[in-house]
């Protein structure tokens, strides 16, 4: 009982005390020595964090928010598809008899394998810190250049294994609950004003150290596998602008931002005419992950706000994200 005291005491003391790395009204940086590959993740890592987020779960509900893809899958137009091949099948082992044990397996033993062809952003994803670069050096996350961190087969520096475990805090900000739509209008900018009004309106707030989770309403045409690509489209370009990223990080302490969209932001920033602005300034400037695909509406049909987030991801050596995931929400 008393050591049960004493860590919700510690857990109530983190919420109030500054992230490490973190400094309210710039945010992160690149503030974690020369080496980080890990970005603001850095501040949810210590151990006495990790033990307030298992610490805040209280009814032991687990929620899914991976979603399931294959070739039919919808995914933004710079990535290609999934293809899975059947590689050996149980047939094929027997007719071609080159793998010595199957030969004559007195149980007439055989075995499926697959080959894939998948991108290394599809599906439920977060995005590593190498995944997008900036300037004619193509500079990443921490001034990591191109033609040190890179080569012909994937990343070398900041790939998608350089993204932690990760168990924190989260919060959903419900924007279309809070509009009162089904899902989001095509490029509908989220700015900071819609996040504090469906905060409001939910009775949370961001804490520094939180993941944010912000519903647009699109996943609910995910349906099986994402095959309607049409509708799919119509709110997909929903999301938060540059404004509403800098409020999360600066003023908040998130120290990951994911929706359920292919990309997070905006399609049409009505206020910075840059093509993908959050993304440069979340993972070049900030080192702040994005989650991308999260399913989200269990969450939201049950009114869950605050929950602990996990994830891990698929340790690709040289992937620009981590792919096809399965995180989970615990309430």
């Amino acid at each position: 009982m008393i050591r049960l005291i004493s860590v919700l005491a510690l857990a109530a003391s983190l919420d109030a005390q500054t992230l490490r790395g973190w400094t309210k009204g710039k945010g992160f940086g690149w503030v974690y020595g020369k080496q980080d590959e890990v970005g603001a993740l850095n501040a949810i890592r210590d151990p006495e964090r990790v033990l307030a987020a298992l610490m805040a779960v209280k009814k032991g509900k687990v929620y899914d928010l991976g979603v399931l893809v294959d070739r039919t899958s919808y995914k933004w137009p710079g990535h290609s598809p999934t293809e899975v091949m059947s590689y050996r099948s149980p047939d094929g082992v027997r007719n071609q008899g080159d793998i010595a044990p199957f030969r004559s397996h007195p149980d007439r033993m055989a075995f499926h394998s697959a080959a894939l062809f998948i991108s290394d952003n599809v599906g439920t994803q977060v995005d590593g810190l190498g995944h997008i670069t900036k300037g004619l050096d193509n500079h990443w996350y921490n001034g990591v250049k191109e033609s040190e961190g890179a080569g012909d087969f994937g990343l070398r520096k900041m790939d998608a294994d350089t993204i932690p475990p990760m168990i924190g805090k989260a919060v959903l900000i419900d924007v279309a609950g809070w509009k009162g739509v089904d899902a989001l209008p095509s490029n509908y900018a989220i700015g900071p004003k819609d996040l504090q009004a469906a905060l409001s309106k939910q009775g949370v707030d961001v804490q520094p150290g939180d993941i944010v989770m912000i519903r647009t309403g699109t996943l609910r045409y995910w349906g099986e596998t994402g095959a309607d690509h049409a509708k799919i489209a119509a709110h997909d370009s929903a999301g938060i602008n540059l404004a509403a990223a800098k409020w999360l990080v600066e003023e908040k302490g998130a120290v990951m931002i994911g929706s359920d969209t292919s990309g997070l932001e905006a399609g049409e920033d009505p206020d910075v005419k840059i093509p993908n602005a959050v993304h440069g300034y979340l993972l070049v400037d900030q080192g702040v992950h994005i989650g991308e695909f999260h399913f989200l509406e269990d969450l939201a049909r049950n009114r869950v706000y605050r929950f602990t987030y996990m994830a891990v991801t698929n340790r690709v050596k040289g992937a620009a994200a981590g792919f096809a995931m399965r995180p989970i929400a615990i309430e």
